[in-house]
């Protein structure tokens, strides 16, 4: 049997293909990078018209009381909580990742007197290791970086908090987080977890492995928009401690008394700072009511079938490229990576061909399955672009080549 015909079949018994029709998808394009940017949903561009033509435009001021635009933030918020294991009121949607990373090492390191170091790994999503070195420049923290497999035994008296990103961003490997909380909370530091790559795409439980805070960007798989609003959670256990670094004004217990002293909101509100992104969060709460309608244990089973039959395409086609990421689908997010010394022009070639996956530095090509609005045909069909472009050499081209060179 053909891959396509496979594939003919697998979409015929799929219960969630009927949720593509909710997605708007070009005409002619394969789209494998939704764990960089999600598909955009067909109902928000309604829901932004109402917050931009009659909530703003008719309602001006006042709809921040009439159109809830006040508990956007923690609307949105509780509306994540359930996607990663976390109670409505320890989630917030605020800020971007890298501010809510700032804020709650920060708020980390306040908690662990005498303890300056936050602990992590090489290789992981820049800014998470930059908004540690902010810190450091001010004397406040001291970065540690400890391969994946040495990360236990690097946590001792010091450590302050371990900061880790659940699906690696570039390989798509899987940490054990209830294990290394675990090991984190014998040695008496805090967790962050980076759920950029996991949120709405594979199954988070917060509270059952006893984390302590988690951040989360709402434009990958819960299709949030570019830029759209990120989120953050805390432990209800951590919310009378919690004490941010960005002390804003909506972040105060009454921000309009307008008094000259900060006194923290009560609980969650407290991690907001600045006026929020109500245009942001409305197209994000599309994208998350969306996903949550789906639900994650569906996307994940999915997720899985996707990237094993595409596995599978490329053997019949007689594709041999190094994997990058985990080979077992239960230890790996939803994508796969692949190692070739010209990955971005194959990346590029692909690209030309319709099918949108995205290139890694070096040498990475990374291929997102998305599996709200993917279809087993989108695979079959990628998996054979793929095997052509390597076989005719097509990357080889020059104007592919070029642009590989001024990257």
């Amino acid at each position: 049997m053909t891959p396509e015909s496979r594939a003919a079949e697998f979409d015929a018994a799929d219960p969630l293909a009927g949720y593509r029709d909710r997605f708007t998808l070009p005409e002619g394009v394969i789209y494998l990078d939704g764990n960089s940017l999600g598909a955009l949903p067909k109902a928000t561009p309604a829901a932004m018209a109402q917050v931009v033509e009659q909530e703003w435009g008719e309602g001006l001021i006042r709809s921040w009381n009439s159109a809830g635009w006040f508990e956007a933030a923690g609307r949105v918020g509780a509306k994540i909580a359930p996607l990663v294991g976390a109670a409505p009121h320890e989630v917030i949607a605020c800020d971007s990742t890298s501010v809510n990373l700032f804020k709650l090492i920060a708020a980390a390191l306040a908690m662990r007197p005498g303890r300056k170091v936050v602990l992590s790994e090489p290789g992981n999503f820049p800014t998470d290791i930059y908004m540690i070195a902010g810190l450091e420049a001010q004397g406040l923290a001291e970065r540690r970086l400890a391969q994946r497999d040495r990360l236990a035994a690097a946590l001792d008296g010091d450590v302050a908090l371990l900061m880790l990103t659940h699906v690696h961003y570039k390989a798509g490997a899987l940490h054990d987080m209830a294990a290394l909380t675990r090991a984190a909370h014998e040695a008496g530091a805090l967790v962050l977890w980076d759920l950029s790559h996991s949120t709405g795409a594979l199954p988070v439980e917060l509270n059952a492995v006893g984390a302590d805070f988690a951040v989360g960007c709402g434009y990958k798989y819960l299709c949030g928009g570019p830029g759209a609003p990120a989120f953050a959670f805390v432990a209800e256990r951590h919310h009378a401690d919690l004490a941010q670094p960005l002390t804003g004004w909506f972040g105060h217990a009454a921000p309009f008394a307008f008094s000259d002293d900060y006194t923290g909101a009560h609980g969650i509100d407290r991690l907001q700072c600045g006026t929020p992104p109500v245009l942001g969060l409305a197209a994000l709460e599309v994208g998350v009511d969306l996903i949550a309608e789906i639900g994650v244990d569906r996307l994940y089973a999915k997720s899985q079938a996707l990237s094993e039959f595409f596995l599978e395409c490329l053997m019949a086609h007689g594709v041999d490229l190094e994997l990058v990421s985990p080979p077992k689908s239960t230890e790996r997010g939803s994508q796969l990576s692949f190692r070739h010394p010209e990955a971005y022009a194959i990346c590029q070639a692909l690209i030309a061909r319709g099918v949108i996956g995205d290139f890694r530095a070096p040498d990475v090509l990374r291929l997102g399955f998305a599996p709200a609005y993917l279809s087993f045909a989108d695979i079959a069909d990628a998996a054979r672009h793929l095997a052509d472009v390597l076989a005719s050499g097509e990357w080889e081209r020059e104007e592919f080549q070029e642009r590989a060179a001024v990257t």
